[in-house]
């Protein structure tokens, strides 16, 4: 099966003038956040020096502005321009990352049924994470056929119970929110038609700027005039989390600002906060430290995929859920921050995962 990869990619300049490709300059960029000097950024990235004072002195050209200061005996560092730059194109690429690879997937597939027709794909819905990442990166390496499309938890499910996807992702909080969460994805699970493979257990709590400038201690903070909140799009399991959150602390959605302001993935959410747009949000621990950010845990979850027990006999599903249970798939995933590994790729009905169903 081939692998198809589509990335982000936007130039700037004026309506009808001449443009710059970001590409080549925000790798030059980072080349010089990363190492103080633009002599060692260039050679980072296979340029010449001369060909990278180049590119620099045309955006600076073309922006009016200065990217990178310079001086005898203390390297190059990045102004403020640049640096406004070099988020923007990880806010785009945190953004568009799930569409971008939902699209890709689609590519793949359309490619496989011409090489291979007879072959089957496993169908996975699920919404934009760091494990289902990792798993698909595992599927890919051991070409295995799968079609993957993000979805929030509760769409997923819906999905499956229409027969539209093999695999569901969906996670569950661990504790006082447990009940809440089942009573939700049970209008579409039955215990007596559906089964559940775990995935990880994770760590959601509170993104926060870097060594936390604005003392935000807790869920409670969200009700002060001075913090911009990003939250996640109705329907996705991270939003009805932070809603009982709330819900818990008296807090009306009304007293936190930024409420109805939205970004599609964890990533994009620290994305948002690190760049400096919003001062506070809720996600997983990778994408907080994946983007510098302070971390205060809230509480822990468990993600599973949901499928049909009849499935279980698919010899397509079977290959992908061998994978899931293997020593490499435990290993990627434990190499995430936050995420425990430890009952990767167990089979359970739904009456053993949870005591109680609604």
């Amino acid at each position: 099966m081939m692998n198809i990869t589509l990335r982000p990619q936007w130039d700037v300049g004026p309506p009808g003038g001449a443009r710059v490709d970001t590409a080549a300059l925000l790798a030059l960029l980072a080349g010089v956040q990363e190492t103080g000097s633009l002599a060692q950024a260039a050679r980072g990235v296979g340029q010449s020096y001369r060909h990278a004072w180049g590119l620099v002195k045309d955006a600076e050209s073309l922006f009016g502005a200065a990217l990178i200061d310079s001086g005898r005996g203390r390297g190059s560092t990045l102004t403020e321009l640049a640096h406004k730059l070099i988020w923007a194109d990880r806010r785009i690429a945190a953004r568009l990352s799930p569409l971008l690879e939902s699209l890709a997937s689609e590519l793949e597939r359309d490619l496989d049924r011409s090489l291979t027709p007879l072959r089957s794909a496993v169908r996975i819905d699920a919404s934009h994470g760091f494990a289902v990442a990792r798993l698909l990166e595992q599927m890919h390496a051991s070409q295995l056929p799968v079609e993957l499309r993000y979805r929030n938890s509760l769409e997923s499910v819906a999905s499956l119970a229409r027969g539209d996807c093999d695999l569901a992702g969906l996670h569950v909080p661990i504790g006082e929110f447990e009940a809440h969460a089942l009573r939700r994805y049970m209008r579409w699970l039955r215990a007596d038609t559906h089964c559940l493979v775990h995935v990880a257990v994770r760590t959601q709590g509170l993104f926060i700027a870097r060594d936390n400038p604005k003392k935000v201690r807790g869920i409670a903070d969200l009700t002060r005039p001075d913090l911009r909140f990003v939250n996640r799009p109705e329907g996705s399991g991270t939003r009805v989390l932070t809603e009982l959150l709330l819900e818990r602390e008296h807090i009306p959605e009304s007293a936190v600002l930024g409420f109805d302001d939205t970004e599609l993935t964890h990533a994009a959410v620290a994305a948002y906060i690190a760049s400096g747009m919003a001062d506070v949000g809720i996600g997983v621990q990778t994408a907080a430290q994946r983007f510098g950010l302070h971390f205060i845990p809230l509480l822990r979850e468990r993600y599973f995929f949901a499928l049909r027990i009849a499935g279980l006999e698919q010899p397509h599903v079977q290959a992908v859920l061998a994978m899931l249970g293997s020593p490499a798939s435990r290993a990627a995933i434990s190499s995430l921050a936050g995420y425990h590994a430890a009952e990767t790729g167990r089979i359970q009905r739904l009456g053993e995962a949870f005591e109680r169903l609604p």
